[in-house]
């Protein structure tokens, strides 16, 4: 799964590294350490009336258009590749409404004896990429306790571990070519089998992983020190 991240860059930076318009609702937006579910996150995409990428706040657990209540999200914080288009949850947005989740490290835990060690995961050259992800638009039942406003939530896709991955987790989210970001986001584009091809593990040895502090198990933390590499045992 995929269950934290950081993007620990400015959102100038993210807004000229995925040619994306600001949407962000800044200036309080601020790099982020230790992304968690739950909370708003930074999202690239393409809107059908809006030919360009705009740079969004996205609440992290799709809330599919049906449900009766937002907090199903907190169940839908990933897609899994393999079976994402049977999902009635996801086989709409997989369609027409994907998105780039920008990241520069994601962390993961690895069980020894009765320990959960924290490890993050970047690229070698701790370049910025982008997750896989899908996006809704959910609006509350109608009812004088509903409340008012409506929700655009995603997921991250998560797909089979690489080389790198294996003795920490089964599952690692889904990182994006940037050479496919295009046709990620294009709305139009609804071919589900071609989709689903750019939704592979990536390279093992394109990645680097490290020892990080158990800070970073707690979400109230979100501060460099989240991100900072410490000697493994």
């Amino acid at each position: 799964m995929c269950g934290r991240f950081k993007v620990a860059r400015k959102k100038e930076i993210l807004e000229e590294a995925f040619a994306a318009s600001d949407d962000l609702g800044a200036p309080d937006w601020t790099p982020r350490y230790n992304a968690a579910p739950g909370q708003a996150i930074a999202a690239v995409r393409q809107l059908p009336d809006r030919p360009t990428r705009t740079l969004s706040r996205l609440h992290w657990g799709l809330i599919p258009a049906w449900a009766k209540d937002a907090s199903i999200g907190y169940k839908m914080i990933n897609a899994r590749a393999e079976t994402v288009a049977e999902k009635p949850s996801f086989r709409s947005a997989l369609r027409s409404r994907r998105c780039l989740i920008p990241a520069d490290g994601f962390y993961e835990w690895q069980h020894s004896g009765r320990e959960k060690l924290p490890w993050c995961f970047t690229l070698a050259d701790d370049a910025l990429f982008a997750f896989a992800g899908l996006w809704e638009e959910w609006r509350p039942p109608q009812g004088p306790s509903a409340p008012a406003q409506t929700i655009q939530s995603c997921t991250i896709f998560t797909t089979a571990p690489n080389e790198l991955m294996r003795g920490v987790h089964d599952r690692m989210p889904v990182i994006l070519a940037p050479q496919d970001y295009d046709l990620w986001l294009d709305p139009g584009f609804s071919r589900v089998e071609e989709l689903q091809t750019l939704l592979r593990p990536y390279p093992a040895q394109a990645m680097r992983r490290y020892r990080v502090s158990p800070r970073v198990n707690q979400v109230k933390n979100d501060d460099p020190t989240c991100a900072e590499e410490v000697p493994a045992a």
